[in-house]
């Protein structure tokens, strides 16, 4: 456009210069004028184009240089976003994975519980068929026996007869056999009789001698049956104390304003309490005290120590309790210790390993129908020693054997297996003598008695479990209601921790918040309360409470 107005302003130029020309100079002239612009003005239009044409071809050019690079731009986008695509997509599918693993592992999980079940069901199953079998095996052996009683019935009956029939044909004979000897000795029936009498009094007397010896044998028999009873009566009158083990604790406050401190601002306080302990605080109207409420013995005592701490200290607040609680229970430990050591030298008993040490402390806080074990075990250890030293056994044997007959109670809640078999096996492993281990493992009869130290430690249990008052049924069946409820909580995968309260009626189950998201805590405690209501009787309901709790902890320095 911009060179075709040059052109057109060129010619109208030429035109106006032709007609100023024309008025001065001839028509020659203005021929030749006119002319010579025309040429000039055609070279110059021509040079325009020519220059038009090269600045088209540099802006081609440059068109191009600038298309390509853009094309390369774009190229490089689509790489990159390609790029992170594919990463975004390897992200997605590793996540995916992962959570395909976890779901496997759970399905794996549940599978592992549906086998138990179905082999708990299986071995149920053929215990039935066993005991099916043995009452029909029982049943053919009575209508057996029955079949051959009636048998013999009537053979019994056969041989009454023939037996009548006999006596008949006897008192016959005797009759006369009587009148035959009469004949032959020439003496009659009186005289014979007197003879007779004479002869049988001899023999009477002889036979009086017989039983009068052995009448002497067998009171002499008695009296050292009589004497035996007389031991084991004055044996069983040990003095041994024993413990009413309650499952509650008091706590003396100073003052009443004291509860609202230890419950905190929004109940933060007695919370982290129950939480770190494990053990249910009640705080109700009487005056100047709180109770601790617990089954277990061993968190009982360190909570009831803690909060006479706090309270003596005033310091009350959740990292407080937490600092405390920590301390106490290291204390606790300690004090197993102890009491395991001061056993073994109040009984002198020597050469135990270390954790036989610890285990047998950890006795004094534990209790088997009401009766606590650590007393029971040396008493059953006093019986078993002097029962030895009246039979002239091995009385330190004896000793050391009734004294870890009940080791296994120090652990069989965390084991699988019967507490004789348990401690059996820890016996084993830390070098106790075979005698002991014998005694261990077959004071409830399960395995054969191979020693005289295993029969008196069976017999000095069963003497201190059957004194009046010893045992608590009822304290028994509580107790282990409570750990089965404990037991089957923490059985489920991402629990920490597990704690039955309120009698057993509230269950509240600590979880790893980054195993257990807020949507699986639900599902958590749906399914807990389904498996506690298949395996475990009890009265009333009991409350799953699924706690996720998240901390961040820094320090400022």
């Amino acid at each position: 456009m911009e060179l075709l107005m040059i052109v057109a302003l060129s010619i109208i130029a030429g035109f106006g210069t032709g007609f100023v020309v024309g008025a001065k100079k001839e028509k020659g002239e203005i021929e030749r004028i006119r002319e010579q612009i025309r040429n000039e003005a055609r070279e110059e239009a021509e040079r325009l184009i020519k220059r038009a044409r090269e600045e088209a071809e540099d802006i081609k050019k440059k068109a191009e240089s600038i298309l390509k690079e853009a094309q390369s731009k774009v190229d490089e986008i689509r790489r990159e976003a390609l790029l992170h695509a594919k990463e975004k997509v390897q992200l997605e599918k590793e996540k995916i994975e992962e959570e395909l693993k976890e779901k496997r592992r759970e399905l794996q999980e549940f599978e592992k519980r549906l086998l138990k079940r179905e082999e708990f069901l299986d071995k149920r199953e053929t215990s039935l068929d066993k005991r099916e079998e043995n009452l029909d095996r029982r049943a053919e052996f009575l209508e057996r026996v029955e079949k051959e009683l009636e048998e013999k019935k009537a053979e019994l009956q056969e041989l009454e007869q023939k037996l009548s029939d006999r006596e008949v044909e006897l008192a016959k004979l005797i009759e006369s056999e009587i009148q035959k000897l009469e004949e032959i000795s020439g003496m009659t029936k009186e005289e014979a009789e007197e003879e007779l009498l004479k002869r049988m009094e001899g023999e009477v007397k002889r036979e009086l001698a017989v039983r009068y010896k052995k009448m002497e044998e067998e009171f002499e028999f008695m009296a050292e049956r009589r004497a035996r009873r007389i031991l084991s009566t004055a044996i069983q009158r040990l003095a041994t104390e024993h413990v009413a083990e309650t499952t509650v604790a008091v706590v003396d406050l100073p003052n009443n304003e004291m509860k609202g401190r230890i419950i905190g601002r929004e109940g933060r306080n007695i919370r982290a309490f129950e939480l770190a302990t494990g053990v249910d605080l009640i705080i109700d109207d009487t005056p100047e005290a709180v109770a601790i409420s617990c089954f277990d013995p061993v968190r009982r005592e360190i909570a009831r120590i803690a909060l006479e701490r706090l309270v003596a200290d005033g310091r009350i607040h959740p990292a407080r309790i937490e600092e405390v609680v920590e301390k106490v229970r290291e204390e606790i430990e300690q004090e197993i210790v102890t009491t395991g050591e001061e056993t073994l030298f109040e009984l002198g008993i020597s050469n135990v390993h270390p954790e036989l040490i610890k285990l047998l402390g950890s006795l004094k806080f534990r209790t088997s129908y009401g009766q606590n074990v650590l007393q029971h075990v040396k008493e059953v250890a006093y019986l078993a020693s002097m029962l030895a030293a009246e039979i002239g056994a091995d009385v330190e044997m004896a000793k050391r054997a009734g004294l870890f007959h009940d080791i296994g109670k120090a652990v069989s809640h965390e084991t699988e297996g019967s507490h004789a078999a348990v401690g059996a096996e820890i016996l084993k492993r830390y070098g106790e003598p075979d005698e002991v281990i014998n005694a261990a493992a077959s004071h409830h009869g399960e395995v054969e008695a191979k020693y005289i130290e295993a029969v008196l430690a069976q017999v000095g249990d069963a003497l201190s479990a059957a004194r009046p008052g010893a045992r608590r049924e009822s304290l028994e069946a509580y107790i282990k209601r409570i750990e089965k409820l404990e037991s089957i909580a923490e059985s489920f995968p991402g629990v920490s921790k597990a704690f039955a309260i309120q009698a057993g009626r509230e269950v509240r189950i600590m979880v790893e918040h980054d195993k257990i998201t807020d949507e699986e805590a639900a599902l958590l405690a749906h399914q807990i309360a389904k498996r506690i209501e298949e395996e475990v009787q009890y009265p009333g309901q009991i409350k799953i409470t699924v706690i996720r709790e998240t901390r961040a902890v820094d320090y400022a320095k």
